[in-house]
């Protein structure tokens, strides 16, 4: 229905002339208000607008760098489309859409993601749109159950490769920005900050992600996001978007990514190997000690783990870690328990040589052990 005025001719004026007569009455009506006020108000406020221009031109030089992070890094981010399989497509955790970034390695062009983003899927099924539009299909495909890593092959026109950062530099409170497909919504962008290093015993993907040494952060995480870039702003990727915490299943503040060099990591034994080897100390752990064994040998609190037997010939044996010590650092990360303490073991790179610090009849003690790979020696029952 059309509304108008009376003419005082009898005529009815169409509503277009109605809404160009209020409006340039209201327009107006705002100038006489406006020129009302105070000459020196009026000024004031010109010099105050002048100012806040001159302030944001300031402002604007340096808040730029967070585009040219986006620019830089945008054409590296992978939106991954993983049709289940039959078998799997009413199972709730058959996740459809995820996020990836695209690396080079030995020449080749591979992109990075997590496994459960694809893990009910297989290449034909799985979609790689790039953010050129350029869409692929993976020509074969690694991946790890228990850091929640994958990999695929991929071949294209003009990929662009993303630059690696080094995540053992990232410090609490260093600015990131994540980038992903939250909810299906490709090609978006968060800030953050990093709020925590180290973060495991989280209870992800039924159980099967038992390596985990996570980036906490801020940075809006969602559904979608999962195996996108977190990255620094040099513009380097520093992380890989793996989880969140939540119990409204959306961003509560609380996101966590693998750091990348524990990715890459695993990505390169995968492409060369086929699989991931684990780390070896040759330790068996004292799964019953609690705050009063600990204060019973000296300790003000409860924390690390005890070592209740050795393995000839072992790392351990070799950097003369003897029955009794409590392992209190590993490779400088405070161990809170016998599961810490394996899990950073099982994800330290082989033949690395990592400083141990312990606690022994009172004192602190540093030694020095190098990884082996598990197996090595046996499968054995000790870590």
């Amino acid at each position: 229905m059309v509304f108008g005025i009376r003419h005082r001719m009898g005529r009815w004026l169409p509503a277009v002339f109605l809404s160009t007569f209020l409006s340039t009455l209201c327009s107006w009506a705002g100038s006489v208000a406006f020129a009302q006020q105070p000459l020196e108000v009026v000024e004031d406020r010109e010099e105050a607008f002048a100012e806040l221009a001159e302030d944001v031109v300031a402002l604007d030089s340096q808040l730029s760098i967070y585009k040219r992070v986006v620019q830089l890094v945008s054409p590296s981010v992978v939106h991954v489309e993983a049709t289940p399989l039959p078998q799997y497509r009413l199972r709730r955790d058959a996740e459809e859409a995820g996020s990836a970034v695209l690396v080079r390695y030995r020449g080749a062009d591979y992109v990075l993601t997590n496994r459960h983003v694809i893990k009910h899927s297989s290449e034909e099924l799985i979609l790689l749109e790039l953010a050129d539009g350029q869409q692929l299909h993976p020509k074969r495909i690694w991946s790890d159950r228990e850091t929640d890593v994958a990999v695929m092959l991929v071949e294209g026109a003009n990929l662009v490769p993303a630059r690696i950062g080094n995540s053992d530099q990232m410090e609490i409170g260093d600015i990131v920005l994540a980038f992903g497909s939250p909810f299906n919504l490709q090609r978006s962008v968060t800030r953050g900050i990093i709020s925590a290093k180290g973060r495991s015993n989280l209870d992800l993907g039924e159980g099967e992600v038992l390596y985990q040494n996570f980036l906490q952060t801020d940075a809006a995480i969602n559904p979608g996001n999962s195996g996108g870039p977190l990255v620094n702003l040099r513009g380097e990727v520093i992380g890989m978007n793996t989880a969140i915490a939540s119990n409204s299943g959306g961003n509560e503040g609380i996101g966590f990514s693998i750091p990348i060099n524990i990715a890459v990591r695993i990505m390169r034994q995968l492409v060369d190997n086929g699989e991931v080897d684990r780390g070896f100390l040759g330790v068996a752990l004292d799964r019953s000690f609690d705050t009063a064994s600990a204060l019973a040998v000296g300790m003000a609190r409860l924390t690390g783990a005890r070592v209740t037997n050795i393995t000839a010939g072992s790392p351990a044996s070799l950097a003369d870690i003897k029955i009794g010590d409590v392992i209190l650092r590993f490779d400088g990360m405070l161990i809170d328990n016998d599961e810490h303490l394996i899990n950073l073991v099982k994800r330290t790179e082989i033949n690395r040589r990592v400083p141990l610090e312990l606690y022994r009849d009172g004192q602190l003690v540093t030694v020095y052990v190098e990884v082996t790979r598990w197996g090595n020696l046996g499968e054995q029952s000790v870590k």
